[in-house]
């Protein structure tokens, strides 16, 4: 290498210029380089940048390199095409005391730019050379200074391959040499090694605010959005500048809305005045080229990689090809040129924002980015995703499941250059189930943006009456009913179930469910006698076409014995519960998921029953078994152990309960994390118990809390927010803050008339508790009032024999005890007695409360 083409006769150095004639050389070039000495002025360190911010860290790095290493490869600086390497190194050498001169800077991006530099060298140091000898014999020349002479910088940017400069280093020994270059390799041994990733958030909005701003005060809308969507790349903040500076009626905000409309044109746009080779795409085409030649597949994965998020992308969606050893290839060659970042755990890697972007952008000009690549590199990434989607269902995966949430965004969210349905289709897929796992999360809001997209592709593309449309249409109405909206669940519901009827029949599995999830929502709304009417017509029908036997005919008889218990028909959900209970067993086994649930319901009547050592024995049970067959951390045996805790309470061993409530919130909080639908009712659980147990203060702190999370995360009008807000109101007045509770309590109640519908039971109890405090503060006129108005709802909602109504009556016969009114008491206090000793049963707390209010009336 840098061998002269020349002829050297006895020492003599004679250049062969043709057979005919010799030219005789000046005589600078018979001097030995070791005796050159380099004339002052003769650095052509490049200009460092006018906006140079941060990096103070790498900075101080490079000062230490040079002081401190022994070898002369000092540091090599290593990133991504545009990340500011060489305007690093530049600004390094010409702001930094360090000692070294002459400073000689390399274009090193090819063996012929090494070559060029040390002529140019050579020629700046015997100008009289320049033009006498050739660029092979001038190159021979610097590199004997270099290797001859002390006390110099060497700086070789770019470095694309480092065989193009093994020669070079191998011979230069006696000075320092910095390297730049996107390649991350090592060069020597002791070499510092300096990585560079991209600005600080506020060193890029100052770099941009600062092009911007250089001709004068400017109108900055957007900056920190601008800078963020350019992934603080400083090429590509640069060049945002440059171009808003020409541009003074273009706002940072005006730029990013170009940038999202027209990315292929303002990735590849120069501002005047400006390298048009220093744009992004050009940089970054370049590197392509280079790994192109070496692995074609490794630029279709970059590709397939543009699609997904840019940070923490898991391995699995890395590796599309089949072949792993082709891949990991692919993956290594990404690396070394610094076109991604792989995860120090060797999990997963990150790719800079803007390559994604560039890399989604067609531009017919260049080779890796065409149209149908592009297109087919999407397909790709889509079906790779999809394959990865575990069971949402399934706790163990749901780790999996959150690190790949962000990309199925990505993925999803990012427009295609042109749409193909069968691609659609793909999408709509895993929309359809990340919102299953979203909803099953408890992010009804973003399960509800899932299910909607995913609706609005099938049916355009499938159709209104596809099944997958309808399954689709049946998640979002789900979504709904879980957020609250009740009357759009309900209504759409109804839909579905006529559609389905229509489309399937009125046998076909599909139609039974959607006629069973009607059903649930006339629950959900307080409409329970409609929905037993569908529940019976559901279990008659799956009895007869799919049998006794079948799990959706086993569901039908837990969910009728559901709505009986929500209506007071406690004695029939019993029965039907145990009916249930028995059968699951024979026919699924006593350890199957589907029994512990069964079983867990069944326990829960025998509470609401009065049962309640019953209800703890096979609370007790179930959780044994859940954590035994489940595991400690499943859902479903956290679910088990909170309402052990809740019997805990009715029995009035409160001290166990706020225990078992602390263990199981503290669970719920590191599985299925804060913000949790179950961990927010874990919450107000463990806010019961310290209330049950006269730790007024610390329940009144815990409820506030819980209602503060349950508005912002599910809403001011969802049911659960409502119930938060009644359990701190009655709270409240237990503390002998009346005037809080009733305003509160007042509040409650003309939201639930509002949301929920002046009928349903959780607006009479929230009426019951204002009638209560009423009676409290000695507005006892009003108190009767508004507790004789609950009792007529309830006998007429719930009926004379569900145990709200009788509460209802207990307490509008205190009202009158209170009140002054013996002869209208009593009599009620001995028929509510009755009642709920004939409904209930002799030992029911209400019995007993009825009993003693009674003997205390009689007195």
């Amino acid at each position: 290498m840098f061998s002269a083409t020349g002829v050297n006769v006895d020492g003599n150095f004679i250049t062969q210029i043709s057979s005919t004639r010799v030219v005789q050389p000046p005589a600078e070039a018979f001097q030995p380089m070791a005796e050159v000495e380099a004339p002052a002025g003769i650095d052509n360190l490049e200009s460092w940048p006018r906006w140079f911010v941060g990096r103070e860290t790498e900075l101080e790095r490079l000062d230490a390199a040079v002081i401190a290493q022994e070898s002369v490869v000092v540091a090599a600086v290593h990133g991504l095409g545009g990340v500011g390497k060489s305007s690093l190194v530049a600004y390094w050498a010409g702001k930094h005391p360090h000692g070294c001169a002459p400073i000689v800077w390399i274009r090193a991006d090819s063996l012929a730019g090494v070559e060029q530099g040390l002529a140019g060298f050579a020629a700046r140091l015997q100008p009289a050379l320049a033009e006498a000898l050739t660029v092979e014999d001038l190159a021979e020349r610097g590199l004997q200074w270099l290797a001859s002479h002390t006390g110099w910088l060497l700086i070789l940017d770019n470095v694309e391959d480092p065989a193009d400069i093994d020669a070079l280093l191998a011979r230069a020994r006696t000075g320092r040499v910095l390297i730049t270059g996107r390649l991350s390799v090592p060069w020597q041994a002791d070499a510092m090694v300096i990585s560079l990733d991209v600005l600080a958030v506020d060193k890029a909005e100052e770099l941009l605010t600062g092009l911007i701003t250089a001709g004068g005060p400017r109108d900055l809308d957007g900056v920190a959005e601008l800078c963020e969507a350019l992934g603080y790349l400083p090429l590509a903040v640069k060049q945002a500048g440059a171009y808003l500076a020409q541009a003074r009626f273009t706002s940072p905000h005006a730029y990013l809305q170009l940038l999202n409309d027209q990315p292929g044109l303002t990735f590849d746009r120069a501002a005047a005045g400006t390298d048009p080779q220093r744009t992004i795409a050009r940089i970054w085409r370049v590197t392509l080229d280079r790994i192109a030649e070496t692995d074609p597949a490794a630029v279709e994965l970059l590709r397939i990689l543009a699609w997904y998020a840019p940070d923490n992308i898991p391995l699995p969606l890395c590796r599309s090809t089949t072949d792993p050893v082709t891949g990991d290839a692919a993956l290594g060659l990404l690396t070394v040129y610094s076109m991604i970042i792989p995860d120090p755990t060797g999990k997963g890697l990150s790719i800079h924002r803007l390559v994604q972007a560039v890399a989604r952008t067609p531009d017919p000009t260049d080779l890796h980015r065409d149209s149908v690549s592009i297109e087919r590199a999407r397909t790709v990434a889509a079906d790779t995703l999809h394959n990865t989607l575990p069971n949402w269902q399934d706790p163990t995966t749901w780790p999996i499941w959150r690190s790949l949430l962000p990309h199925i965004e990505a993925l999803t969210s990012h427009p295609a250059s042109d749409d193909i349905d069968s691609l659609t289709v793909q999408i709509a897929a895993i929309r359809n189930t990340a919102g299953l796992f979203l909803e099953g999360q408890g992010q009804h809001a973003s399960a509800s943006n899932y299910f909607h997209h995913a609706l609005t592709a099938r049916r355009r593309i499938l159709g209104d009456d596809h099944p997958d449309t309808l399954h689709s249409r049946s998640n979002l109405a789900g979504t709904y009913e879980s957020a609250g909206r009740i009357t759009e669940a309900t209504t759409l519901y109804k839909q579905i179930f006529e559609d389905s009827e229509r489309i399937m029949g009125s046998d076909h599995p599909d139609t039974l469910n959607s006629r069973n999830n009607l059903a649930g929502a006339y629950e959900s709304a307080g409409r329970a006698a409609e929905a037993i009417t569908l529940y019976k017509q559901t279990l008659a029908d799956r009895q007869r076409i799919r049998g006794s036997d079948h799990p959706d005919t086993l569901g039908s008889r837990n969910n009728l014995a559901s709505a009986y218990e929500t209506v007071g028909r406690t004695a029939e959900a019993i029965l039907l519960y145990e009916q249930t209970l028995t059968d699951l067993e024979r026919v699924l086994g006593e350890n199957h998921p589907d029994v512990l649930v069964s079983r867990n319901n069944l326990a829960y009547t025998y509470e609401s029953a009065g049962r309640i050592a019953e209800a703890i024995t096979l609370h007790e049970q179930t959780v044994a078994d859940s954590e035994r067959i489940l595991g400690n951390d499943h859902p479903d045996t956290l679910l088990s152990r909170n309402n052990l805790a809740s019997a805990y309470a009715s029995a009035g061993r409160v001290a166990e309960a706020i225990t078992l409530h602390k263990q199981t919130l503290t669970d719920r909080q590191r599985i299925l994390g804060s913000d949790h639908p179950d961990t927010l009712r874990s919450r107000n659980n463990l806010a019961s118990a310290y209330e049950s147990a006269g730790r007024t203060a610390e329940a009144i702190t815990l409820y506030e809390q819980t209602l503060d999370d349950r508005l912002r995360i599910l809403g001011v009008d969802h049911p659960d927010t409502l119930r938060s807000r009644n359990n701190l109101a009655t709270t409240y007045g237990s503390a002998g803050r009346v005037a809080e509770a009733i305003l509160l309590f007042e509040q409650i109640r003309t939201d639930s008339e509002r949301i929920l519908g002046v009928d349903h039971p959780d607006t009479l109890r929230s009426h019951n508790s204002l009638a209560a405090v009423y009676r409290e503060v000695g507005r006892i006129n009003d108190a009767i009032l508004l507790h004789a108005q609950t009792l007529i709802h309830r006998q007429r909602v719930l009926g004379p024999d569900h145990p709200d109504t009788l509460t209802s009556q207990l307490s509008l016969a205190t009202d009158y005890r209170v009140a002054g009114q013996e002869q209208e008491a009593i009599p009620l206090y001995e028929r509510v007695l009755d009642d709920c000793v004939r409904v209930l049963g002799p030992d029911h707390p209400l019995t007993v409360r009825a009993r003693e209010d009674l003997a205390s009336a009689r007195k």
